[in-house]
C-alpha cells in the first residue's frame, strides 16, 4: 500500500487523542526530609538561572496563578524540559498579547522526579497551599494518574499535555489531555507495520512497571491480530533494567520480522543497542514514549531501521508548525520535539477556555475546556471529547541517520 493510501486509510473508529506539557517561571525540585516524610520542594533556577517567584508566592492584583508538575530529574528527565519550555513559550506568547482576560498567568512548577508518590505530594501541594486555578501535567500516564487523583478530589482543572492512557481521564471529569490515547496510537503503529512494511510477524517487548508501556502493547497486540497478524513473542521488562539479553533472546528464537517496543527513550535505546549486538537488524517500531533527544544520544545508529507514532514533526508543512517552530529556536537555540509542542498547545488551550470562562472559577474553566471545538494547535486541531480526549491526528516518523523524519499523517476518527 502506497503512503499516499496509508495517510487515507489509517482510521480507527472510537479513537482520539490527547497531549501536552508543562513549562512556565518557576520551577521547584522536590526534595525529601532526612529520616523519610514527605517530599519538601525546593527552588530550581529557570532557564535563566534563577528563581521568578518564591516558593510561597501566591498571584495577586492582576495575576492568575496556574500549575505545572513535571519529571525535571529522574530517568525521563527530558520529557519534563521539553515541556516545560513548551509551556514556558506559550506564557510568554499568552502574556505579551494581554495575558487572559487582562490579567497575567503565572506559572509555579513542582518537580516529582518520576515517582508516583511525589506526583501525589506536589500536586496536594499546587491545590491546598498555592491554590492553583488549574494544573498542567505530567507526560507519564503513571504520574497523571496519581497527581490527577488528586485534582479531581478537589475540584481543580488539569490537562495532561502527553499522557496518553485511557485511565488518566477516566471517570474524572476534571481531568483533560490534549494528546491521542493508546487506542488509537497502537493502532497507528500496527496498520502501518502491516500495510506499509508488510511485515505479518512480530514481538513485543514491554515494560511491566508502566501503564503506558502496557496500555500501548495491548492496544498495538489487540489492532495487529485483527488486520492480520500473528504476535510471535510477548515479554517484559521493569523499569532501570540495564540487560535485556534474556528477553532478547527469547524474541530471537521467535523469528519476529519487527519488534515493538512500547516504552520510554532512556530503556528503548538501550534494549536497541542490545537488539542490534544480538543479530536481531528487523525494524523496531515504537510510540511516542521515544520523542526525546537523548534517544538518539543513547541508541546511535542502533536506532536505524526504526519507527515510531508520534504527535507531531517539526518537519510537517503547516504554518502554525513553522511559526512555533521558528519561535522555540529564537528562545531556546534547539528543534523543539513532541513533547514541547504538547506542553504549548496544554498551555494555550488552558487559556483560550479561561478566556471562555470569563473568571477564574474552577468549575466555569473545566466546563470550558470540555466545550474546546477544532482549537488550533501546533499539533493539529483539537477538539475534545466526551470522555474529555482529544481527537487529533497522529504522525508517524521514521529514524535513520540519527534523526526521525516525518512520514505520514494519520487522521483521527471523524
Amino acid at each position: 500500500m502506497s503512503m499516499v493510501r496509508f495517510r487515507a486509510g489509517l482510521v480507527i473508529a472510537g479513537a482520539v487523542l490527547s497531549l501536552a506539557a508543562a513549562a512556565g517561571c518557576d520551577k521547584l525540585r522536590g526534595k525529601k526530609k532526612k529520616g523519610g516524610g514527605d517530599p519538601t520542594p525546593t527552588p530550581t533556577p529557570t532557564a535563566s538561572g534563577s528563581p521568578t517567584t518564591s516558593p510561597t508566592a501566591s498571584p495577586e492584583g492582576g495575576t492568575i496563578l496556574i500549575g505545572e508538575f513535571g519529571s525535571m530529574t529522574g530517568a525521563e528527565a527530558s520529557f519534563g524540559e521539553s515541556t516545560h519550555k513548551g509551556i514556558e513559550l506559550a506564557l510568554e506568547h499568552i502574556n505579551a498579547a494581554g495575558g487572559v482576560n487582562g490579567k497575567k498567568l503565572v506559572l509555579k512548577t513542582y518537580d516529582d522526579a518520576g515517582n508516583p508518590e511525589q506526583a501525589t505530594a506536589v500536586v496536594t501541594k499546587l491545590v491546598t497551599d498555592d491554590k492553583v486555578t488549574a494544573i498542567l501535567g505530567e507526560v507519564a500516564s503513571n504520574l497523571s494518574i496519581a497527581g490527577g487523583q488528586v485534582a479531581q478530589d478537589n475540584g481543580t482543572p488539569m490537562i495532561s499535555p502527553s499522557s496518553t492512557n485511557v485511565a488518566v481521564t477516566k471517570d474524572r471529569d476534571h481531568v483533560f489531555r490534549v494528546c491521542f490515547i493508546d487506542p488509537f496510537q497502537g493502532f497507528a503503529a500496527a496498520k502501518f507495520v502491516i500495510e506499509n512494511l508488510k511485515l505479518k510477524k512480530a514481538a513485543i517487548l514491554r515494560d511491566q512497571t508502566q501503564s503506558y508501556s502496557q496500555g500501548l502493547a495491548d492496544a498495538f497486540k489487540d489492532a495487529y491480530v485483527k488486520l492480520g497478524g500473528t504476535i510471535v513473542s510477548d515479554v517484559s521488562y521493569s523499569k532501570g533494567d540495564k540487560n535485556f539479553n534474556s528477553q532478547l533472546s527469547k524474541i530471537k528464537a521467535a523469528k519476529p520480522e519487527s519488534i515493538f517496543l512500547p516504552g520510554y527513550y532512556s530503556d528503548v535505546a538501550t534494549i536497541a543497542k542490545q537488539a542490534r549486538q544480538m543479530g536481531l537488524t528487523m525494524p523496531l517500531v515504537g510510540g511516542d514514549g521515544w520523542d526525546s533527544p537523548e534517544l538518539f544520544q543513547i541508541g546511535g545508529k542502533a536506532l536505524d531501521n526504526s519507527y515510531f507514532t508520534n504527535h507531531y514533526s517539526h518537519e510537517e508543512p503547516r504554518d502554525a508548525v513553522k511559526t512555533f517552530v521558528g519561535d522555540f529556536q529564537k528562545k531556546f537555540n534547539i528543534i523543539p520535539d513532541g513533547l514541547a509542542a504538547l506542553g504549548y498547545d496544554a498551555a494555550m488551550l488552558l487559556a483560550d477556555a479561561m478566556k471562555r470562562a470569563g473568571s477564574t472559577d474552577k468549575k466555569a474553566i473545566r466546563d470550558a475546556i470540555a466545550a474546546t471545538k477544532d482549537f488550533p494547535g501546533v499539533t493539529g486541531s483539537i477538539t475534545i471529547d466526551a470522555e474529555r480526549n482529544a481527537a487529533k491526528p497522529a504522525v508517524i516518523l521514521k529514524i535513520e541517520g540519527g534523526k526521525a523524519s516525518y512520514i505520514a499523517s494519520v487522521p483521527p476518527t471523524p
